[in-house]
């Protein structure tokens, strides 16, 4: 089907249409964003200069800070600069760069949250084997591999866009280009393209889920065979790891697997998994952790007295 596209921009509606309630937002989610990027961005830092993070946990957990801060950066600074706009537009081409950088980095993070989940299972089931087999190469290919899938799944979403015709209207019913709301302003059906869409989004989100469900039951049920004190600190860590699961994929679930809407509260929804999930996830790793803290507490040291000299 060629593609017979004529709207150069789209008009988005945003999150809400009162001027009040969109500069409450405003004033709401800017400090959350900058914490987003100092939260993660300092696990970043801590373990690439901490040498008591080297284990493989902390490279991952090192990759997926970074994949938080580039996936909550490809919706977020725009949709805060549109809270104080009363035009919010976006160019064609910049809506589907939005659509594949947004998916991207989506997948490769939970493409990484499996390989940390693989890392715990084969560091509490197989400790002897533990440094064999979670290499630093295998580590290193793994991530390239998360990174991979992210984009094999993204040029998908992108080859299935690209040739539907939209000629107008142009008003997208969201506050960032996604898929659900960007259909519905084709001028042809999208029953397949949705179709494509729940396959490559929705039933990959469920099975990606349930594959981690299925790992941490493992690993819990073989923590019986482990001492009191191994399993309080193997509890802690699996803890930290199945809360992010749980905050990063129920939101997008709800979303890919139900049928297209513009309610509200899906907006909201979308807000919590965008905005908000990126801004915990340092904060639930570094509470439970009591490593990254120590790490953090020398990298703060050493820069103190780096100014004090």
């Amino acid at each position: 089907m060629a593609s017979t596209t004529n709207v150069t921009e789209f008009v988005i509606t945003g999150l809400f249409q009162d001027a009040e309630v969109q500069r409450a937002c405003f004033v709401l989610f800017l400090p959350v964003y900058l914490a987003t990027l100092v939260g993660n961005g300092l696990i970043v830092l801590t373990v690439s200069v901490s040498d008591s993070l080297r284990s493989p946990m902390y490279f991952f957990l090192g990759y997926l800070s970074l994949v938080e801060i580039c996936y909550s950066s490809t919706v977020v600074p725009k949709f805060i600069s549109d809270l104080l706009s009363k035009m919010k537009t976006i160019s064609f081409k910049g809506c589907l760069a939005q659509i594949f950088f947004f998916h991207f980095f989506g997948v490769s993070e939970i493409l990484l949250l499996t390989v940390m989940a693989y890392d715990r299972y084969v560091a509490i089931c197989k400790p002897l084997y533990y440094t064999i087999i979670m290499n630093r190469p295998v580590c290193h290919r793994l991530v390239a591999g998360s990174w991979l899938g992210g984009f094999f799944h993204s040029m998908i979403q992108i080859l299935i866009t690209i040739p539907l015709p939209f000629c107008g209207p142009n008003v997208i019913d969201h506050y960032f280009c996604d898929l659900h709301p960007l259909f519905k302003t084709a001028c042809t059906d999208t029953f397949m393209v949705g179709i494509i869409m729940f396959v490559n989004s929705g039933l990959f989100s469920v099975i990606s889920f349930l594959f981690l469900v299925c790992s941490y039951v493992v690993i819990l049920f073989s923590l019986r065979n482990h001492s009191a004190e191994g399993r309080r600190k193997a509890l802690s860590t699996c803890a930290s790891h199945i809360t992010v699961v749980l905050l990063f994929f129920g939101p997008a679930i709800f979303l890919y697997l139900r049928p297209a809407s513009t309610y509200t509260e899906d907006k909201l929804v979308a807000v919590f998994y965008t905005v908000i999930t990126p801004m915990l996830n340092p904060i639930i790793y570094t509470l439970r952790n009591a490593e990254v803290k120590i790490a953090m507490r020398k990298l703060w040291g050493k820069s103190v007295n780096f100014r004090m000299k």
